[in-house]
């Protein structure tokens, strides 16, 4: 017997929404970037810990020292737990770090998690400061340039760039340090505030402007730019030249397309060719540079806040390095192994944001 199509009998399939497909995709994106920083952060934490056991530096007489009885250094061992299985081991340190446990620091006596939730916000206040100077100057700089081709300004704005490179950190801040400060004392010296500043201001966010902000201390809020702004242009300046760089790169590949060319034909006035047409392309692989930038000054210039006393994580890790404290070493190693992951899992975010095509 048929069945005419309005009365065929219900086969108990479910009827799925439109969109259903839209939203498994979706949950899949999301689940594999949740596991892509998985893997990338237990990868990071595999190579640590494998650092930490190949260096020739022993955690247990860093601990009790050189002087110790053998006693007291076998008790000390196996109160760290290496007397176990590597394996033991790793699968001990994941729990640890994951637990925000990154041990305590023999060079302060302190939990490294503690000591890292102090310097780290120093080094992400100079920083943030250094990379918004390089992207302001660097990519107008970069356009500039590239718009005007082998012109004199051309030629020194790739000068800068070279010399940016070229140039050591410790020189360039050691020369702004005897010239702008020593010299025409138009900026503050090393150190984050005067010293008869410190400890006035609650550490709040642990970032001296907002602090300062926040408890209505402008007097210490303009001394904080006082001192940071030096080292942050010295930053800046690295930055900005690889931005720069890069950024004239990229125009010059755009401004030789064809579709600039039609633009031009067809009368559009140059400003709209450079900044609509030609300078909207570029706009995804800047995100990567200045990402990567920005990931590289929040590693924390080592130079640069030895030189200016800064209190970040780079001079942090120097410290941690020259008195054999591996637990910092390691801890400060994740933090910026963590920023890095951070910074390109966003970039990549909004990679896909600007651009469908890589949806």
């Amino acid at each position: 017997m048929a069945f005419e199509p309005d009365t065929l009998p219900s086969t108990g399939a479910i009827k799925l929404p439109v969109n259903s497909g839209r939203g498994f995709r979706l949950l899949a994106g999301i689940a594999g970037f949740v596991l892509s920083v998985a893997l990338t952060f237990l990868g990071l934490l595999a190579i640590t810990f494998f650092i930490g056991r190949v260096v020739p530096i022993d955690p247990v007489l860093a601990v009790v020292g050189d002087r110790a009885p053998r006693a007291v250094y076998e008790a000390a061992k196996l109160e760290m737990g290496l007397d176990k299985p590597a394996i033991v081991q790793f699968i001990h340190y994941v729990g640890a770090v994951l637990s925000g446990d990154f041990g305590n620091s023999v060079s302060t006596g302190r939990p490294v998690a503690e000591d890292l939730k102090r310097v780290f916000p120093a080094t992400l206040e100079m920083a943030t400061i250094g990379i918004i100077i390089g992207m302001l100057l660097g990519i107008p700089m970069g356009v500039y340039a590239a718009s005007r081709r082998g012109s004199l300004s051309d030629q020194v704005i790739r000068v800068i760039g070279l010399f940016g490179y070229a140039v050591p950190a410790f020189w360039l801040g050691l020369v702004g340090l005897a010239v702008f400060y020593a010299r025409l004392q138009w900026v503050g010296g090393p150190g984050r505030v005067d010293i008869f500043y410190d400890g006035l201001v609650d550490p709040v966010t642990g970032l001296m402007l907002i602090d300062s902000l926040l408890a209505g201390e402008t007097e210490i809020f303009f001394n904080a730019i006082s001192h940071l702004i030096l080292p942050a242009s010295v930053l800046g300046f690295f930055s900005l030249a690889y931005i720069a760089r890069m950024t004239r790169s990229f125009m010059l590949d755009q401004l030789a397309q064809e579709y600039v060319t039609t633009a031009r034909v067809k009368g559009v006035p140059e400003r709209l060719v450079i900044w609509r047409h030609a300078f909207r392309p570029i706009l995804v692989p800047l995100i990567t540079v200045c990402g990567l930038s920005y990931a590289g000054l929040l590693e924390g210039s080592v130079m640069i806040e030895t030189i200016f006393s800064w209190p970040g994580i780079g001079n942090y890790l120097t410290v941690a390095l020259l008195n054999a404290d591996m637990a910092a070493v390691l801890g400060a190693t994740l933090v910026i192994g963590a920023v890095f992951i951070g910074i390109n899992k966003i970039s990549d975010a909004l990679y896909r944001f600007l651009d469908p095509r890589a949806r």
